[in-house]
């Protein structure tokens, strides 16, 4: 799972700067919200577009010590990185884009240039701020950067559209088109091959049984029934082929897409979202020095990387934290058991220990989740025991004071349908965590 470079963004524009920007711009806080929700997947996007662009890993490069983080709402306007880079990413398309995302938001042309800058300001600002903390230099910018690409097919908000921005599709998701286009044409071949092999296994029996016929001067009364049924048997063969094998390739279509969105959708306001097809590893994160085994990508790395932005800090109240869930990797209960681990859960909640630890300001919520299987209030109850337990291990390790609560939701928000195999809907029975105030 590759970092999401939108979730460590977001924690720079929150309630807070909402409401300054919009007394600073006379425009409604809803308004506002609704043009950075616009404008953000299409920076980040076209960041992703320019990834070995040297004037943008320039200005990367150059954010993490401009001060740019510090004054988003003064220091965006009319700066010489912004700018630049604002003119690189959308070129002749910018004033579609202004006006595109004017007319979504309600709100003035000259108030969407503004946000514009806001926005770029707070991701050059929190990419550069990345990158100089893990060391990156131009290559591993540009691969992180590279990462994102297509990030704008699942998080542009309801209503907007990448024409009614004036983006190109082929320009703003690259391959994903091709390799979908791709996969379906592979389909049709493999389909078209079987089935002209079917007419072919058809024609050559029909042959054969015709010369067996010949053969034996009319073949008797026995050929009079038993060609009709040889014959009708070959059809009901090669119609359950051309039955079957579309569906079979329709499935890899499908497939293939689901890959690319699911990727996009780890960018999404949740931070469960669920990208199986990326193999996991153990790998080292840093805490400030200290080296946690955990994936990149995973609980501790997005946690310490939204802690390491000042995005815990800078949000206001519990209510621009609390939609933002991460899910335990490896914390898992026995089945059916809401007081036994199983093995390798505890590695995972002593790291968490350890962040807290490390930022012993910052305070959290558990969650836990059953699939939708089962009686809904035993499910509720054994979800709460299990979000219990985390909750007093966590106060046994000396952070229960970072705790401020803990609560079972049962199947609630469970996706996957109760008839579906166990193994997909395992992804609706985890554990979670999330930061509050």
């Amino acid at each position: 799972m590759s970092l999401n470079i939108i979730d460590l963004i977001k924690g720079q524009l929150g309630p807070a700067l909402v409401s300054q920007a919009a007394t600073h711009l006379g425009e409604s806080e809803s308004g506002i919200s609704k043009a950075i929700s616009g404008l953000l997947p299409a920076v980040v996007g076209g960041l992703a577009n320019n990834a070995n662009n040297p004037t943008v890993l320039d200005a990367i490069s150059g954010a993490s010590s401009s001060g740019l983080l510090s004054n988003l709402l003064g220091g965006s306007s009319n700066n010489t990185l912004v700018t630049t880079v604002i003119n690189a990413l959308f070129g002749d398309k910018l004033n579609g884009l202004l006006a595109g995302v004017a007319k979504f938001a309600g709100v003035n042309e000259s108030t969407s240039s503004s946000l514009l800058n806001l926005v770029t300001g707070a991701t050059l600002g929190t990419v550069g701020k990345y990158a100089a903390d893990n060391n990156l230099g131009a290559s591993g910018i540009s691969s992180l950067l590279g990462d994102q690409k297509g990030v704008l097919s699942t998080l542009l908000p309801a209503g907007l559209s990448l024409a009614s921005l004036g983006l190109d599709f082929d320009n703003w998701f690259g391959k994903t088109k091709e390799t979908v286009s791709s996969v379906a044409s592979t389909a049709k071949d493999n389909f078209a091959e079987d089935v002209a092999v079917a007419k072919e296994k058809i024609h050559v029996a029909k042959a054969e049984i015709k010369e067996d016929y010949n053969n034996n001067n009319g073949g008797g009364s026995i050929w009079k029934w038993l060609l009709p049924l040889i014959l009708l048997a070959l059809a009901a063969w090669f119609l359950w082929k051309q039955c079957n094998k579309p569906a079979e390739d329709n499935t890899n279509v499908a497939d293939s897409t689901q890959i690319v969105k699911d990727t996009a959708a780890v960018a999404a306001t949740t931070d469960s979202g669920a990208v199986a097809t990326t193999a996991k590893t153990d790998s080292d994160i840093d805490l400030n020095g200290a080296k946690l085994k955990g994936y990149v990508g995973g609980m501790e790395d997005k946690m310490i990387n939204f802690l390491k932005t000042d995005g815990y800090k800078n949000a206001a109240d519990d209510a621009a934290l609390k939609n933002t869930w991460y899910d335990f990797d490896k914390v898992n209960f026995k089945m059916g058991s809401s007081n036994e681990l199983e093995t390798g859960s505890q590695t995972q909640l002593d790291n968490l220990v350890a962040i807290l630890k490390a930022f012993p300001d910052a305070k959290i919520k558990i969650g836990g989740y059953t699939d939708k299987t089962g009686n809904e209030d035993a499910n509720v109850k054994l979800s709460q025991a299990r979000a219990d337990f985390i909750k007093a291990a966590l106060g046994k390790a000396g952070v229960g004071a970072q705790v401020l609560g803990a609560e079972g939701y049962g199947s609630k928000f469970a996706t996957v349908a109760a008839s579906a195999s166990d193994a997909e809907r395992a992804i609706d029975r985890k554990m979670s965590v999330r930061f509050a105030k």
